[in-house]
């Protein structure tokens, strides 16, 4: 009797990625997608949007099945209105908090690397991303997680001071967490 072989599990990057992965003798299937393209997996409508970041052709995603709707948004330099209309009528956003700027400019990485953090390409402040919260967040969103929150320059009690403080005021039900780095978030369920 031939023995059953499971498909393997491909990894879906974009065509402007793919190049640059170096997968040595362990590459995975691969499947790629145009930047900005949706696509589904099983029961995942999945949506990509372009994100302003110094990578090959980086994008988040939205995620939808079952009329819920996850929206991902990590590694992004500022929020663009792309980012803005994808992350509309989401039930559940993670987003970037990567740095607050003080402990960035005084912290212990070179300049260069710091201007590269700072800069359009780079990385969300924590100001940056209470802005969007003040501003921007769909009403919809039960669950807001904030995460890529750097080790260095970056506190998670200051992550979550920055956003509650964006949150006062909003007539928002929305449930924050604070993804802190090394540590295995909850799992989630809708």
């Amino acid at each position: 009797m031939a023995k059953y072989r499971r498909k393997p599990i491909p990894v879906y990057l974009t065509y402007g990625t793919a190049p640059y992965i170096d997968w040595g003798e362990n590459q995975p299937a691969l499947e790629t997608f145009q930047a900005g393209r949706s696509f589904t997996i099983g029961d995942f409508d999945i949506s990509s949007f372009t994100i302003p970041h110094d990578a090959t052709d980086p994008v988040g995603y939205t995620l939808s099945a079952q009329g819920i709707k996850i929206a991902v948004a990590t590694d992004l330099g500022y929020v663009t209105d792309s980012l803005r209309v994808h992350m509309r009528a989401s039930d559940l956003v993670i987003l970037e908090s990567n740095h607050d700027l003080e402990m960035l400019r005084i912290g212990p990485y070179p300049w260069s690397v710091k201007q590269r953090v700072m800069g359009r390409r780079g990385h969300l402040s924590n100001e940056v991303a209470a802005g969007f919260i003040e501003n921007d967040l769909d009403s919809r969103v039960s669950t807001l997680i904030l995460g890529h929150i750097s080790e260095h320059n970056n506190h998670p009690e200051l992550v979550r001071h920055s956003a509650m403080k964006a949150l006062h005021g909003r007539t928002l039900f929305t449930r924050l967490v604070v993804a802190e780095p090394g540590v295995q978030s909850e799992v989630f369920e809708y």
